[in-house]
């Protein structure tokens, strides 16, 4: 009984480092190519000159593509929400007990689970091991849920993660206490550990952004397909490939859009088919490429699930006859792009390249630009399993941004492909842009006015609560599209963008 007590005291002493280790899956979730098909837009388009006048300077064309549709394979939503929060695409873990003696986490079940998965928090799932050891890993909704004015949201992407931290730092004192408390590394608990601790001493050094909120789930790719076979899908200790130390931010894509859209990802790399990108999440504790066949056929239904996500209320007041003024305003400046809303909407599907956007290029440069790392990125999924096995998955990069759909566009700040923008005011004019800017994170920190985050500018980077625009792939230029809007116009649309 001492010697129980002594390794609980163990445990004890690394409460919280569970949460210092979450490791937000990776969520993986066919445009034209010749010239002729590369479409110019036209924003704001002045009347032709009149005889004897001054020529007018016109706005500039906005350069973009069309993504081809392609369909998507179909399943039963209500199993897919099943097997999204109580599912076994994580098949290693932290043994269970050990987690409840290692977290100080009091979780509220807000997803109403039964059994063991009751007492986890809901970005956490209970599964049982190959080995039959029963272990607890991140799920999803890690990256994927978020609460926003105390409203718990699935679907809208995490705002307030904390990746600024090597999460592998303390994973010597959890290998010891799981040591002691089952037995030694001959334990089924340690051997159903192992694959996870694995993945986290790799990824923790490795993953590390600059600022909280921000996602570096394009590097945990990199990091976790570098120490896979890609056809197997076997994990190797040793990197396949040389891995690049920089980690280029991005935001969290809200589900509920991906139903409208035909490629995956800001860059729209993620190409044919949906349901096989979403097994890169299981990348981190994955056996082999039959475990990997195994939950490929459940994923047909977790997109079922997501397509039948709506987004969320705007929970405020919304002056009604404003926003109306703003809608005829957005149809005729930014519906080319991010299509139209209402009783029949339209979208369509616009890759817009980064000479017309002007946002910040590293994400999509690193997919175009070739490198060990990048030709080794696309060869492994194209021609590796997730490529060539049953319903293939295409990575194709051509370069640019995709102009997302705006459905609650309310709720998702900070925006941007990497979230360096606090609001919508600020969106609509980059002059205002903060150079530096901090929030609380506090999901009641929400200005009704400018439409995302309570922020304040600071002249120096603060602390990793602040987020500073200056830094590689951080950057906040670009989308001057709402440059020439008036103070009233640009009001007007804001208050019409709370409705969609």
């Amino acid at each position: 009984m001492v010697l129980f007590l002594h390794k609980i005291c163990v445990l004890k002493k690394i409460e919280l480092l569970f949460t210092a280790i979450i490791l937000f899956p990776l969520t993986f979730s066919c445009s034209k190519e010749s010239k002729e098909d590369l479409i110019d837009i036209v924003v704001n388009e002045k009347p032709t000159d009149q005889p004897g006048e001054e020529p007018e300077v016109k706005e500039p064309l906005i350069e973009s593509s069309p993504i081809p549709d392609n369909p998507q394979r179909t399943g039963n939503a209500s199993v897919g929400y099943e097997y999204l929060i109580s599912g076994n695409y994580m098949s290693s873990g932290v043994p269970y007990d050990a987690f409840l003696l290692g977290t100080s986490v009091n979780p509220d079940n807000r997803l109403n689970r039964t059994g063991d998965n009751a007492n986890l928090p809901y970005d956490y799932t209970a599964i049982t091991a190959t080995n039959g050891a029963r272990v607890v890993g991140p799920n999803c909704l890690a990256c994927h849920a978020a609460t926003i004015d105390n409203e718990f949201i699935i679907g809208l992407g995490s705002h307030d993660s904390d990746f600024t931290v090597n999460r592998a730092s303390n994973i010597a004192l959890l290998n010891s206490g799981i040591r002691a408390l089952y037995g030694g590394e001959d334990s089924a608990e340690w051997q159903a550990y192992d694959q996870f601790r694995k993945s986290i001493v790799a990824i923790g050094p490795r993953t590390i952004t600059q600022t909280r909120g921000s996602n570096p789930a394009d590097k945990i790719a990199q990091v976790l397909i570098a120490h896979r076979d890609k056809n197997t899908l076997e994990w190797q200790d040793t990197p396949l490939v040389d891995i690049p130390e920089e980690v280029i931010p991005s935001d969290v894509p809200a589900w509920w859009l991906l139903k409208k859209k035909n490629a995956m990802f800001y860059s729209a790399i993620g190409r044919l088919d949906f349901c096989k990108s979403f097994i890169g999440s299981s990348l981190l504790t994955l056996g082999d490429a039959t475990q990997a066949a195994e939950i490929d056929a459940k994923m047909v239904d977790v997109l079922a699930y997501i397509q039948s996500l709506e987004a969320p209320e705007y929970p405020f007041s919304v002056d009604q006859d404003l926003a109306q003024q703003g809608k005829q305003l957005f149809e005729n400046t930014c519906a080319t792009c991010h299509g139209t809303y209402g009783n029949s909407p339209t979208y369509p599907n616009l890759l817009v390249t980064l000479n017309s956007v002007g946002t910040d290029p590293e994400l999509s440069d690193h997919y175009t630009k070739s490198s060990p790392m990048n030709n080794y990125f696309m060869d492994w999924f194209n021609s590796g399993w997730f490529g060539t096995h049953g319903n293939n998955l295409q990575i194709k990069a051509e370069g640019g941004y995709i102009a997302p759909p705006l459905d609650g566009i309310w709720a998702t700040a900070p925006y941007f492909h990497n979230g360096s923008v606090p609001t919508l005011e600020d969106v609509l004019n980059s002059q205002n842009r903060p150079t530096r800017w901090s929030r609380s994170f506090d999901n009641t920190d929400y200005d009704q006015t400018k439409v995302g985050w309570i922020y304040s500018s600071e002249q120096t980077k603060v602390d990793k609560n602040t987020y500073d625009t200056t830094l590689k792939g951080y950057g906040n230029s670009g989308h001057t599209f709402g440059d020439h809007l008036t103070d009233s116009e640009r009001s007007a649309l804001i208050e019409y963008l709370k409705t969609l």
